[in-house]
């Protein structure tokens, strides 16, 4: 069975902290698969609005995830803060990938515990269609 494995791109973007809740531990007493996911979706959205922007309003333009993949490396447990490091990938007219590192630290020593990328469409729900990536949007992506 071939394995996913993900390249992070050195650009980071964005550096996101997120504490693990109990919410987010499952029967194994560590973070469960789905709550890696809700991490990364709130570090996307913290992003976004330390950008003045949201999934649904980027200068009017909103956003779809297309496709997800995360590498899982190590688990993470109740209590734990998680650095979220948010790369830019590629951008085509009407999507670009981010990439997310997602690590925590132990005895002083910081422990990889996931990678993954998300596939984003910019989308005008109004009238239900792609639209091109803003120039906003790529200025993010691609700081100078």
């Amino acid at each position: 069975m071939a394995r996913i494995k993900i390249d992070l791109p050195a650009n980071t973007i964005a550096r996101i902290k997120l504490k693990v809740r109990i919410g987010d531990i499952n029967y194994g007493n560590h973070v469960g698969n789905d709550a890696f996911v809700s991490f990364i979706h709130e570090a996307r959205i913290q992003w976004l609005q330390q950008n003045d922007f949201s999934e649904m309003d980027i200068n009017g333009t909103g956003l779809i995830m297309a496709d997800l993949a995360i590498e899982f490396k190590k688990e993470a447990h109740y209590g734990e803060d998680i650095l979220i490091a948010i790369s830019a990938g590629e951008i085509s007219r009407v999507s670009f990938e981010l990439y997310y590192q997602l690590s925590t630290e132990r005895n002083q020593v910081a422990v990889l515990l996931a990678k993954a990328k998300t596939g984003m469409v910019c989308y005008d729900y109004q009238h239900k269609k792609t639209v091109s990536v803003p120039d906003c949007l790529k200025g993010i992506l691609l700081p100078v």
